[in-house]
C-alpha cells in the first residue's frame, strides 16, 4: 500500500488495520518458551474480532500461559459484530459503545468435545464472573486504566494503529515491557525508533514473507484501490515484526560472499561511506561504513555489524551520531542521484 494511501486512512481514522490469525501463528510459533508463565496483554484488541486474543485464548494451555488480558477501545469500527456478551448490545450505535476487558486465567474444553476452541471462550466469558468487566474510561492505551494493566503484564503482543506507532513504542520502553508488534518498516528511520534500533533495545522479528500482509480493514475499503483488495482485506506493503525477544535468527551470520572495489561501491557525495545497493552485494573485505537498504535490519546480527546511523528519504537529513544533532545534512546521493533511505552499518572488527 503506497504512502499516499497510508496518509488517507490516518485521514479518515481508518488506521486500524486487522491482523490475520495464520500470520500470528506463524510468527509466535518462534516464542513459545519465551511466552511460558507469562502474563500477555493485548491492549489494542477487541475480542469480538482480534485474531490476537482468539490466538493466545485458544492456545493459553498449550502456552502456558499465566494470565491473559485484552482491552479494547469504544469507538473501534468493527466492535460487537461477532460473539455476544452484553445483553442488546449488537443494537447500539458505536458511538455509545463502551470499552472493556478481559482477563483470563484458565481455559478449559467446557463444552467437552475433545478440544479447546471459541466456543469454550465464550462460554467462560458468559459464564465466569469477573472475566469479562467495562471500563471506566474509552480503552486508549495511553489511558490511566489501561497503564496499570501494562504495569501488570510481562509481554504484550498486538498490532498497534500505525499512526500511533512512535508514542505506542515509547511507552513500552517506558515501562521496560517485552513486546511483539507490527509496523512499518518505515518506522524504522523515525527519529523514535533508530535510535532504539541502534542499540540493540529493539529488532526485527521472522516477519511477513516479502514484508507484505493482508490486514481487514472495513473502513479502508471505500477508498483504496481495488487492486489492493483481496476477499475483503488491504494489502499492506513493507510490514514488519518489531520485538525485545530473542529470536534465533539475529545470530545467524550472514554469509558475504563479494570482495570490494571501487568501481563496484561508489562513495557517497556528501557522506564517507559507501553505498552498496543489496544486502547481499554487502563486501567481506571492507571494514569502513556502508551504506545499506533499511531492508538489511532483517538479516542484522549485532555480533557481526554495528549500525552507525541512518537517514531519512525525505530530506530531513542524517539519523547519525557521525554529525553534529544540529547540522543539516541532505539525504544521501551518490553523483547526484538521491537514494531511498539508508541504514549506515560498519563490520564489527573481530577482538
Amino acid at each position: 500500500m503506497p504512502t499516499e494511501t497510508l496518509r488517507n486512512a490516518r485521514k479518515n481514522k481508518a488506521d486500524e488495520f486487522y491482523t490475520q490469525l495464520p500470520d500470528i501463528e506463524a510468527e509466535l510459533k518462534h516464542y513459545k518458551e519465551q511466552l511460558a508463565g507469562k502474563i500477555i496483554f493485548c491492549n489494542c484488541d477487541d475480542p469480538y474480532e482480534s485474531n490476537f486474543f482468539k490466538y493466545f485464548a485458544m492456545n493459553f494451555n498449550f502456552l502456558g500461559l499465566k494470565k491473559l488480558i485484552a482491552t479494547c477501545y469504544d469507538s473501534s469500527p468493527i466492535a460487537y459484530t461477532q460473539m455476544s456478551f452484553f445483553e442488546n448490545e449488537k443494537t447500539v450505535p458505536n458511538k455509545h459503545r463502551r470499552a472493556y476487558k478481559i482477563e483470563i486465567t484458565e481455559v478449559g474444553d467446557y463444552n467437552g468435545d475433545g478440544a479447546v476452541d471459541m466456543s469454550d471462550i465464550e462460554w467462560l466469558l458468559k459464564n465466569k464472573k469477573n472475566t469479562l468487566s467495562l471500563l471506566k474510561g474509552n480503552g486508549d492505551f495511553r489511558s490511566g486504566e489501561c497503564i496499570e494493566l501494562l504495569k501488570e503484564a510481562d509481554v504484550v503482543v498486538t498490532n498497534p494503529p500505525f499512526s500511533l506507532f512512535h508514542a505506542y513504542v515509547a511507552q513500552l520502553m517506558e515501562y521496560g515491557k517485552k513486546f511483539l508488534i507490527i509496523g512499518n518498516q518505515n518506522a524504522i528511520t523515525y527519529k523514535e525508533i533508530f535510535p532504539l534500533i541502534k542499540q540493540n533495545k529493539v529488532w526485527l522479528g521472522y516477519g511477513f514473507k516479502g514484508n507484505v500482509g493482508f490486514f481487514i480493514n472495513t473502513q479502508y475499503i471505500d477508498y483504496a484501490k481495488s487492486s489492493q483488495h483481496k476477499e475483503g482485506m488491504i494489502r499492506v506493503s513493507g510490514v514488519m515484526w518489531f520485538t525485545n525477544l530473542d529470536t534465533k535468527k539475529r545470530h545467524e551470520i550472514l554469509i558475504l560472499y563479494k570482495q570490494y572495489s571501487p568501481e563496484e561501491y561508489p562513495k557517497y557525495d556528501n557522506y564517507d561511506a559507501i553505498e552498496v545497493g543489496k544486502t547481499s552485494d554487502i563486501p567481506y573485505d571492507y571494514d569502513g561504513v556502508m551504506g545499506v537498504p533499511i531492508t538489511f535490519l532483517d538479516k542484522y546480527n549485532p555480533e557481526q555489524f554495528e549500525i552507525i546511523g541512518a537517514t531519512e528519504s525525505e530530506g530531513r537529513g542524517f539519523s547519525c551520531g557521525l554529525w553534529d544533532e544540529t547540522s543539516k545534512v541532505p539525504q544521501a546521493t551518490v553523483k547526484g542521484k538521491k537514494k531511498f533511505k539508508r541504514l549506515f552499518i560498519r563490520r564489527r572488527r573481530k577482538s
